[in-house]
């Protein structure tokens, strides 16, 4: 059940808030599937259903996971507009002349209500990490939007719901551009084989290492860049040889990949719950360890104003 990317947020420390409250208020926004005429749908569902299908909130050792699941309804803009253009031609044979633009807009919204009871849905589940008692909220997603799909809809349940994005003293490209003009990532971190940089004026233009050596005869190459004007916005990197990921320019971290020497820890489980629940306590352990030495490297927390 390992993350594979994850969207940092802050909670108070430590929240004040516990499961039997957390799990009536997520009631509220329980998962329902799409109605007739809804193109999408969020709510929250079990994270453990093959264990639990009631509970909403899944904990291991003082850590919370969620699941938010949302349906979309899968009907084209360009099946619509074609089936529209369809109608609108047969009316025009009927009538003489083509529908005016009022009209072709209420034919639309019409073809889009009689089509979409009929779409076909797909689902995805997204899931969310909370440590309460460290502040920490984390979101499985690759965009701060899938992100905050999850934040509204919390907001949306919970009575009280104090989260903001993680925010550090040195931003991420600062930290990131002093690191590659070094040649070497702050102590406890490795710099891997994956860089891009960005230009910030004209036309963006974009140069992209990817498993590409970014030591010896690469780092002039990158210096270059870097003092022509160009910044990181993404650097692959791993953390004590237990994690490897890929940190951006807004502090997301993506691709993440829990390394074997972290896996070693589960040899000996089998069964599919307990593998669940030790997968879980692992990678949460490993956020609480790693996600302060990240702060530590971007100089500290900023305070809120």
């Amino acid at each position: 059940m390992w993350f594979k990317n994850l969207q940092i947020y802050r909670l108070p420390v430590p929240w004040e808030m516990n499961v039997e409250t957390l799990e009536a208020q997520l009631l509220r926004g329980q998962f329902k599937h799409c109605g007739a005429l809804e193109a999408i749908s969020h709510g929250w569902v079990s994270p453990r259903p093959e264990q639990n299908p009631e509970a909403l909130v899944h904990v291991i050792g003082g850590q919370w996971l969620l699941a938010l699941e949302t349906e979309t309804r899968l009907l084209p803009s360009l099946v619509v507009r074609q089936e529209t253009r369809a109608r609108a031609e047969k009316i025009a044979q009927e009538q003489g002349f083509m529908p005016g633009r009022k009209a072709l807009r209420d034919l639309q919204d019409q073809v889009r209500d009689e089509l979409l009871p009929r779409a076909f849905t797909c689902r995805r589940r997204t899931l969310v990490w909370i440590d309460p008692a460290r502040g920490w909220l984390g979101v499985d997603a690759a965009s701060s939007g899938k992100a905050e799909e999850v934040l509204e809809a919390l907001g949306n349940c919970l009575d009280d719901f104090p989260c903001a994005l993680l925010s550090t003293r040195i931003s991420p490209a600062s930290a990131m551009t002093e690191w590659l003009l070094a040649g070497e990532a702050p102590v406890g971190f490795t710099i891997d084989r994956d860089c891009e940089l960005k230009s910030a004026a004209g036309e963006h233009s974009t140069v992209r290492y990817v498993r590409h050596s970014l030591r010896d005869e690469t780092l002039p190459e990158i210096r270059a860049h870097l003092e022509a004007g160009k910044f990181p916005t993404r650097l692959a990197l791993t953390s004590d040889d237990r994690l490897s990921f890929v940190l951006t320019d807004r502090g997301e971290i993506k691709r993440l990949e829990f390394l074997d020497v972290l896996k070693e820890e589960l040899e000996g489980v089998e069964n599919a719950e307990e593998i669940f629940n030790a997968e879980f306590a692992l990678m949460t352990g490993e956020f609480v360890r790693f996600l302060p030495t990240l702060l530590e490297t971007l100089g500290g927390e900023k305070e809120s104003a």
